[in-house]
């Protein structure tokens, strides 16, 4: 994987985790804690980094399309469990 594909995926989070931090400078309904930007950045990160890893080393389309989709479904079951908990897991955010 090539540097400026690492530098573009951390700026693109970084640049995703400045609308809750500066929604929280202007609205108290928006209060987040540094675990949550911890962990949604973990998220965001693993997910730019596992798309960029999929484009670089999978040269067929269609199994680019299949992998991408899975990694992006399982990332996204990830986050609304973390958030609102809809497998009851221990993690759940309710």
């Amino acid at each position: 994987m090539k540097k400026k594909s690492i530098i573009r995926v951390v700026l693109i989070t970084l640049s995703i985790l400045a609308i809750p931090f500066i929604a929280m400078q202007f609205n108290e309904q928006v209060a987040w804690s540094k675990f949550d930007f911890l962990v949604v950045g973990t998220l965001l990160l693993s997910l730019g980094l596992s798309i960029e890893i999929v484009l670089d080393k999978v040269k067929s389309l269609n199994s680019r399309f299949i992998l991408i989709a899975v990694i992006v479904i399982t990332t996204l079951l990830v986050w609304i469990e973390l958030a609102v908990g809809i497998f009851n897991s221990p993690f759940a955010g309710n």
